[in-house]
């Protein structure tokens, strides 16, 4: 029953609503939440972990009824805290595509406490089902078992701040500055034709879409590739802190959500933009030009700077 559901999956990492009630049909499973677990080993195979070798796959259960898998991602070259993990990819892929929640979620392993922290940043975390399929009897259980003290939002915000998952419109002004440089030309990468105001409107949405209630720090990272698809990703950050999603790697869940990339590690990147607050206390762009050093030696980073609209 397992590799039927798997195949149906298709490499995707999105399963809408409608589809996924079919496919649970098809599976003979009464539910959809029983379907997730069928869907981990699909999930564990779109995994890109070069440096552990090591795949984790976890498969979500929307508040809308829509599916959504993660894998971890590793990138070679660069420190390990830029790992992506699996939880965090399903959370980031659930956040792109406008989900408001998650209900239950399926992993290949127990999550690691940088996850079980990750996942207090959705509102009503404690309740949210996890089943470990690697369990010799797997069953869902609340995440408030695998953390039962938990230090989180409600510790650091007030009550009515939208958490992750729900709506942000970060204020930032429209006032634009440019900043850095250096590396291949934009226009060389890829020829004119707007790319690079493309680039810059959609790190732009993303960095109004943050999630930085903690450093008040938005942000927004975007890439292009050599067939001009934009992928972007936004900041989403942990109360712990470390835990916390950079831009950077949140465009590269969305890229790899949406197909790009390889399994061999070429990432096909040619242009990347980034926008932050101006002046702001914690910036992105140093991790930026650390990530496409490794990741693709000679991309020019070109990053803009917003003035916040309280200052206007």
């Amino acid at each position: 029953m397992e590799e039927k559901p798997a195949r149906l999956t298709g490499g995707r990492f999105l399963i809408q609503a409608e589809e996924a009630e079919a496919m649970a049909e098809e599976a003979g499973v009464a539910a959809v939440t029983e379907l997730l677990p069928l869907l981990v080993p699909a999930a564990q195979r779109l995994a890109r972990p070069p440096i552990s070798n090591y795949r984790v796959g976890a498969v979500g259960l929307g508040t809308s009824g829509r599916i959504f898998l993660g894998a971890n991602l590793e990138f070679p070259g660069l420190p390990l805290n830029h790992s992506v993990h699996a939880e965090q990819f399903l959370v980031a892929n659930a956040a792109a595509h406008g989900e408001t929640g998650i209900r239950c979620i399926a992993v290949s392993t127990v999550p690691c406490g940088h996850c079980r922290q990750f996942l207090q940043e959705i509102r009503g975390s404690a309740e949210i089902q996890i089943l470990v399929t690697s369990d010799e009897e797997p069953a869902f259980r609340p995440l408030a078992s695998l953390l039962p003290l938990p230090f989180g939002p409600p510790d650091l915000l007030h009550k009515g701040v939208p958490l992750l998952l729900e709506p942000h419109d970060n204020a930032l002004g429209a006032t634009v500055v440019p900043g850095g440089g250096g590396g291949r030309g934009l226009s060389d990468a890829i020829g004119e034709g707007g790319m690079e105001q493309r680039l810059r409107a959609a790190a732009e949405a993303a960095a109004r879409a943050s999630h930085a209630p903690y450093s008040g720090c938005a942000a927004g990272f975007a890439v292009a590739d050599v067939d001009e698809r934009v992928y972007a990703g936004s900041y989403l950050e942990s109360a712990a802190y470390n835990p916390s999603l950079g831009p950077v790697q949140a465009a590269m869940v969305a890229w790899v959500a949406a197909g790009g990339g390889g399994e061999d590690g070429g990432w096909g990147i040619v242009a990347a933009t980034l926008v932050e607050e101006e002046a702001a206390v914690v910036s992105h762009e140093g991790t930026a030009r650390i990530f496409l050093e490794a990741v693709a030696p000679g991309v020019h980073l070109k990053a803009y700077r917003l003035r916040s609209s309280k200052a206007d």
